[in-house]
């Protein structure tokens, strides 16, 4: 079941040097102590030192990493990358760093896009990679437990070949992301409207603490009533409260049908509408994916509408009950072909090639956020027409993209190139900023204002400031608007199972 990672979409060469400054931290750790090589190839029987494993272990698909990377840069190098291929690797490296108060941040796949995997302090970093494979498939109960440094298209071909499974997780970086990394960001697939999102499939897992304790949380049973819900305190703590070496998800047997249609409205709003009544009648198709219209025409050019995608996967008895629910509640829009679907279904993976985006000049990125039906369409407008008022905005757009009986996920989608005050009557220098990263030139100066477009749109309308994509460097400005005093009681779980602050130090809002 081995993959190999698939590097992210920039060049950068082994000459590249640290840029620490560009990071606020209020704390700082000791250099590396003598000797501490050798101690940890002690304990772990691969550590590597050489200059490509430290650049590789530096970035992820963070647009501004790939910005920096083009312009020969990196904003913070490890000191040394273990590689554990054990569950007793990874507690002993955690214990030696704990011990020896050396920084430690995890990452596999790499394929996130906020800098959760950014080495801020230097230290080690963990490459979860070589902890991978299905452990157990418990085909009765229909659960599986799998390692956490396991690809996702492995993992997926290896439960649908050997045992007729899927989990129906589908994030569009599957065959670049890991288990571990979708439980750590609390990621969404593309069917994650009849499957849930990550949080909805976990049901157990075995995390390393700071110090090296091992716990295991959940277990075979299906529900408890025994306290709070430890395997939730972890997931969607990217790897700042503990290591996640081996998950236990929710299977289902492979479906033996499947539909797909296409529908077309004349606004927005109407297709939002229309997939909140099939949400609260009780219907999950599994793509139920709504385009706006400068959308619809980018990926189906002259529809002439706001494009609904719906596809489903079932036992045929419920696929019936739920297309007949869509037919329904899409009565008045116009049905369009579902070669639509098809042409989804081909390009649904396609990773935009950022490295040459940037290089010709342009900031583009997605942002995702959520809130209620009753939100969605102030927290749509408010976004699209601050991001068009940005001076520089080439293009701003936005889909439906995960649906729920109460709400639902938008996704932006904004280009523009950098100019040195993108913000129409205010100072972006001096507004555009975050605990964790200052923005430096018109480019980034562009690509904050346009994160923070979106973003406050959502918060002022009572939406999240993330959907799946995590928090990580990115969005840790906004945590304290978002969770309020959370944030602090946060902290307080953070200081108690990492009371030296090592796991991942300065992501999730934990600025350091």
């Amino acid at each position: 079941m081995k993959a190999k990672r698939t590097p992210p979409p920039r060049a950068l060469d082994g000459s590249s040097e640290p840029n620490p400054p560009r990071f606020a931290l209020s704390r700082s750790f000791p250099a590396m102590p003598n000797g501490f090589a050798s101690r940890l190839r002690g304990v772990c029987g691969s550590v590597r030192a050489d200059q490509a494993a430290r650049v590789e272990a530096s970035r992820d698909w963070w647009p501004l990493s790939t910005l920096w990377a083009l312009n020969g840069r990196s904003p913070c190098l490890p000191d040394l990358v273990a590689v554990p291929s054990s569950l007793e690797e990874v507690s002993a490296v955690a214990s030696l760093c704990n011990r020896e108060k050396v920084p430690l941040t995890v990452f596999a796949g790499a394929s996130g896009v906020c800098g959760a995997s950014i080495p801020l302090q230097s230290g080690v970093s963990l490459d979860m990679t070589g902890m991978e494979g299905i452990v157990d498939v418990d085909a009765t109960s229909r659960t599986v437990e799998v390692r956490a440094g396991t690809f996702g298209q492995a993992f997926e071909d290896g439960l649908r070949s050997n045992y007729d499974l899927t989990v129906g997780h589908w994030p569009q970086s599957i065959a670049l992301s890991t288990v571990g990394g979708w439980v750590a960001c609390r990621g969404a697939g593309q069917f994650s409207t009849r499957y849930g999102k990550i949080e909805d499939m976990v049901t157990a897992l075995e995390v390393v603490l700071a110090d090296g304790t091992v716990l295991h949380t959940g277990g075979a049973y299906p529900r408890s009533a025994t306290g709070p819900d430890l395997t939730q305190l972890f997931v969607g703590s990217e790897g700042t409260l503990g290591v996640i070496t081996s998950v236990r998800l929710r299977a289902h047997k492979v479906p033996p049908a499947e539909s797909k249609f296409a529908y077309g409205f004349t606004d927005f709003e109407s297709g939002l509408e229309a997939c909140r009544r099939v949400l609260q009648r009780g219907a999950t198709p599994a793509v139920l994916r709504l385009y706006d219209r400068a959308e619809s025409e980018r990926h189906f050019a002259g529809v002439g509408a706001c494009v609904l995608l719906v596809a489903d996967e079932a036992d045929p008895v419920m696929l019936d009950a739920a297309t007949k629910v869509v037919a329904d509640e899409c009565s008045d829009a116009s049905q369009l072909g579902a070669d639509l679907v098809e042409t989804w279904f081909e390009r649904r993976n396609d990773i935009p090639d950022i490295a040459n985006l940037v290089a010709a000049g342009l900031v583009v990125d997605t942002v995702e956020v959520a809130g209620s039906w009753r939100a969605l369409p102030a927290i749509y407008a408010e976004a699209l027409a601050a991001l068009r008022s940005l001076e520089g905005t080439l293009a701003a757009s936005a889909h439906q993209s995960h649906a729920y009986s109460d709400g639902a996920c938008l996704y932006f989608t904004f280009a523009g190139r950098p100019v040195d005050d993108p913000r129409p009557g205010d100072s972006a220098r001096a507004a555009a900023t975050s605990p964790a990263w200052k923005p430096e030139g018109a480019a980034e100066l562009f690509y904050r204002a346009a994160f923070d477009a979106v973003t406050h749109a959502a918060l002022r309308n009572g939406g999240t400031v993330s959907h799946h994509h995590g928090v990580g460097l990115n969005r840790a400005g906004y945590m304290r608007e978002h969770l309020g005093t959370g944030l602090d009681v946060l902290r307080s779980l953070k200081g108690a199972l990492d009371p030296n602050g090592i796991l991942n130090p300065g992501k999730l809002g934990f600025v350091q």
